[in-house]
């Protein structure tokens, strides 16, 4: 059986990306990366995914709108034989055209307990609201923000003295752990959707 080809979307510096690549080089996920896309050409992650020896490439968006560009990112994705979508960073919210060429294949990692403070800015929303516990989702991707099916959340506590680099540190490093547990569950195929509930089999 063929190994799930895992196709990165990135728009910064990569660091979900590289805690994925990490545990793909060491066996703790039995998958392989095909392809990493960024829509910014000097994205660090980028860079760090040349070094890795990774198959990469970069659009730039002037100039063209948004189901034009979607439509060219989908074909590099499936020219490359990736089987899921895993955004990492990616700062472009989905067109549906895109979204319907990979359905349920597309993941996401969320800095909040979804469905709480979609969108940007997640670690100041939680913030600015006071709530005691936010923490990190990752969701099937569907053609809301943020709104998919969630697979994996963890929970991170809000200390007193927290600014927004201090709470998205400590979210972060959840991220890293979740993410790749995720993507082994996808890969395992181990699950089904009840509505809009994951329920493993």
């Amino acid at each position: 059986m063929s190994k799930l080809r895992l196709g990165i979307l990135l728009s910064g510096r990569g660091s979900n990306f590289e805690a994925i690549a990490r545990n793909v080089q060491n066996g703790v996920l039995n998958c392989e990366i095909g392809f990493v896309f960024s829509n910014r050409p000097a994205a660090p992650g980028l860079a760090l995914a040349r070094t890795m020896g990774l198959h990469c490439d970069s659009l730039e968006m002037t100039g063209t709108d948004r189901a034009a560009y979607d439509t060219q990112v989908a074909a590099l994705l499936k020219k490359n034989g990736v089987d899921v979508v895993c955004l990492a960073g990616y700062m472009r919210l989905l067109s549906g055209h895109f979204v319907s060429q990979f359905p349920q294949r597309i993941l996401n990692i969320h800095p909040s307990l979804l469905p709480a403070f979609p969108g940007l800015d997640a670690q100041y929303q939680a913030l600015m609201h006071g709530v005691k516990v936010t923490g990190c989702t990752v969701h099937f991707v569907d053609d809301g923000l943020d709104s998919g099916p969630i697979l994996l959340q963890a929970p991170v506590a809000v200390l007193d003295d927290d600014s927004v680099e201090t709470l998205s540190q400590r979210i972060l490093a959840e991220e890293h752990r979740i993410y790749s547990e995720a993507i082994a569950w996808v890969a395992r195929g181990d699950y089904r959707l009840d509505g809009r509930r994951v329920m493993k089999t």
